[in-house]
């Protein structure tokens, strides 16, 4: 039997799926909705940011569930919410458990690798290397366990999604392709991005159906044209101002190369003569086009392997603009800063006025005169860390309203379902059950975005 609420009406029927992506719109298409304020949004970031800081961060897992329950119930394919039903405590208990085994790998396995490094290589950098060698599998292990708990605790219309068991086997496919990926200067990124995605797409389930990724790993160049672009000036840009036109003349690339920034000076200390130094500035532009490239091709990417997604009877069209992600980036982070900054003196200033500026500045040892009346300085240490968390806090929230809001709006309101007959016929999927939840992504810092 299917899994339907009983509101829902009747679902078109349009015809066969197509084996390529369909670019234009036609009428029906299912569409997804997004409601919500992003007032409501920051004051919930605010309140639950807040119970984490005076909670030393225990309160972080409960913020983090009422954050992905607000953005699932606003995102609404066919009018329908999206429902997040992820239990706070098992994220705690996940976490808990990940850092006990965590604990062994540093404390055990980490004390057996420098042994073994000072034994027979008397050296501990081969022991370093190879213990953070044997993070990084835990790394890509953990990235695909957070993505399977998060879906496997997603519901739409009442059914579940899901995503089979294949954590190791991610990992170890990651560390292929990322060989590859190094060992070719990045030639071949798009390869790994599109077999790894058609590995996880592979085994992604919305109740009884199954995704698909099709196309092929060579569409993705599409969207690294930018990126390519930027990358070609930016050889071009070095070649020309070290050796065809060098701005240091009096010194040569391999004098720079050996003596370091000294080749610069003569003798007397004083920098050489510069040809044309405002060029360096070229650089500038270089690096801002990297910084766009880089944005443009993991959501050009993401948009070209979502058009190539299906299921039996569904398919998916996505418009999403990496330009427009991109401006949203910008100004989303120059304003949290710009904010944070100026809250941040705004706490200063109230501090200065409320116990004059010499008494503030001597409160936290940066004055000549005794701190204030007799307070102990662990008040002052206690007042800091507060400051220091509540900067974090305030950071937290401004992103989310700036930066994640008005993406996953924008994902939302540029996706589609062109063919969604299929619907009809999905049943419910069992439960999938997790020991320790999103626990390795969290210990490993993997697990702090929505």
């Amino acid at each position: 039997m299917t899994d339907r609420s009983s509101n829902a009406g009747p679902w078109g029927t349009p015809p066969t799926a197509p084996t390529t992506p369909i670019a234009a719109k036609a009428p029906g298409w299912m569409k997804v909705e997004f409601v919500g304020s992003r007032w409501a949004l920051f004051w919930l970031a605010l309140k639950t940011g807040f119970l984490t800081v005076i909670t030393l961060g225990i309160y972080r897992f409960w913020m983090k569930t009422r954050l992905r329950r607000w953005y699932w119930s606003a995102i609404r394919p066919g009018g329908h919410p999206m429902e997040y039903v992820g239990d706070p405590i098992e994220k705690l208990l996940g976490f808990f458990i990940a850092v006990v085994i965590l604990t062994f790998y540093i404390g055990i396995v980490n004390l057996l690798l420098m042994f073994v490094s000072f034994s027979v290589f008397n050296s501990s950098w081969v022991g370093y290397l190879a213990s953070f060698a044997g993070v990084i599998p835990l790394w890509f292990y953990a990235r695909y366990r957070a993505r399977r708990y998060v879906l496997g605790r997603t519901r739409w219309r009442g059914v579940r999604f899901g995503l089979e068991k294949g954590a190791w086997g991610y990992a170890w496919r990651a560390l292929v392709h990322w060989a590859i990926t190094i060992c070719t200067l990045g030639v071949l990124w798009p390869r790994m991005t599109f077999w790894l995605e058609k590995y996880r797409t592979d085994r992604t389930f919305f109740g009884s159906a199954r995704l698909t990724q099709a196309g092929h790993w060579t569409m993705l160049y599409r969207g690294a044209v930018p990126i390519g672009v930027s990358l070609a000036l930016t050889v071009v840009l070095t070649v020309w101002i070290i050796w065809l036109a060098p701005v240091f003349p009096q010194t040569t690339f391999a004098e720079l190369v050996s003596e370091g920034w000294d080749g610069l000076f003569d003798e007397d200390a004083e920098l050489q003569a510069l040809a044309d130094p405002e060029r360096l500035w070229l650089f500038v532009f270089c690096i801002l086009g990297l910084m766009y490239g880089a944005v443009h091709y993991r959501w050009a990417a993401k948009r070209i392997l979502a058009n190539y997604k299906t299921a039996p009877g569904i398919t998916f069209h996505s418009d999403v603009k990496p330009p427009r992600i991109a401006v949203i980036y910008v100004l989303g982070v120059f304003l949290s800063y710009l904010v944070l900054t100026v809250a941040i003196l705004a706490v200063i200033l109230i501090g200065a006025a409320m116990l004059g500026f010499d008494s503030f500045l001597a409160w936290f040892g940066l004055g000549g005169i005794s701190a204030v009346g007799d307070w102990p300085r662990w008040v002052a240490v206690v007042l800091m860390g507060m400051l220091y968390l509540s900067a974090f806090l305030l950071w937290g929230v401004l992103y989310n309203t700036f930066v994640t809001f008005p993406i996953m709006r924008h994902m939302a309101l540029t996706t589609r379902l062109p063919d969604y007959h299929g619907l009809d016929h999905i049943s419910q999927r069992a439960r999938d059950d997790f020991a320790e939840a999103e626990g390795f992504a969290e210990a490993l810092d993997l697990g702090a975005a929505i």
